[in-house]
């Protein structure tokens, strides 16, 4: 069963501490009551609706391995019902001072009148340094952040 959240912000904020305590309860609770939610995770499918998303963060909170989320905001974007927050996350197993590359994410968030919930979480590894991927087609140039 969802939570009643207030904010983008105030989701944002329990989907990571759901993270950081393998909590799958707290997990499910951030998600929106509906089929139309998905997850993207790196190295893995599309996850949609209320079931796979659950048993893509069973399998990720089941691993022996726990992690470490650092988050850095890069911009939020939010007109009336809806929030899309753009972010890096540092992702590093507990307990490791290895400093990780971060990882691009996005959540996008919706308000209905039961509060705001997550209707999309994806992310993908940062890219490689300038200069390593060929060129785009038709001369244009890639930009890294």
């Amino acid at each position: 069963m969802s939570r009643i959240f207030d904010s983008a912000a105030d989701v944002e904020d329990a989907f990571y501490d759901a993270i950081d305590e393998s909590d799958l309860d707290k997990m499910m609770a951030v998600w929106a009551d509906s089929d139309d939610i998905a997850c993207l995770l790196p190295m893995q499918p599309l996850h949609n609706g209320r079931q796979a998303v659950r048993q893509l963060w069973k399998g990720v909170f089941e691993q022996a391995l726990k992690i470490d989320i650092s988050v850095n905001h890069l911009q939020w974007i939010e007109r009336g019902d809806i929030a899309i927050h753009l972010l890096e996350e540092v992702v590093r197993p507990v307990g490791s001072a290895q400093r990780q590359p971060p990882i691009y994410a996005g959540n996008v968030y919706h308000y209905d009148d039961t509060g705001w919930h997550l209707l999309l979480h994806f992310n993908s590894p940062t890219p490689p340094p300038a200069g390593v991927l060929p060129p785009l087609p038709g001369g244009q140039e890639r930009r890294n952040q």
